[in-house]
């Protein structure tokens, strides 16, 4: 049986979140991943894409292709991850969304933790 890993169900694991960005080129999108596990505010990145996303910008309604990075973090590492995230990014307004993970494998997790400590 695999060891699982429940929000609150014990002091010894920290929170771990998933981070959230797009932004429009494949290029753009390695950087990204590449330079926030190099700087330890993520463990792991995933690029995914291209997508396509709709969205009102500055009054109008607009479409682009973008490709999504989605990052694995310690909760304790959330405030330098976005403060890496709002430097190294060209968008204005980039979506960074946190979202917390609220089971998992045990191993993975400590992982997250390990390889995101400062």
């Amino acid at each position: 049986m695999t060891s699982t890993y429940e929000a609150g169900s014990g002091p010894e694991q920290a929170a771990v979140l998933t981070v959230l960005t797009t932004t429009d080129t494949a290029r753009k999108a390695q950087d990204l991943a590449s330079g926030a596990v190099a700087a330890r505010v993520a463990a792991c990145a995933q690029i995914a894409g291209p997508v396509v996303s709709v969205y009102r910008w500055e009054g109008a309604i607009e479409e682009a292709r973008e490709w999504q990075v989605l990052f694995k973090t310690a909760a304790s590492r959330y405030e330098a991850l976005e403060a890496w995230l709002t430097e190294a990014h060209d968008y204005d307004t980039p979506e960074i969304i946190a979202t917390p993970v609220v089971r998992g494998s045990a191993a993975y997790l400590e992982w997250v933790e390990r390889e995101t400590a400062e």
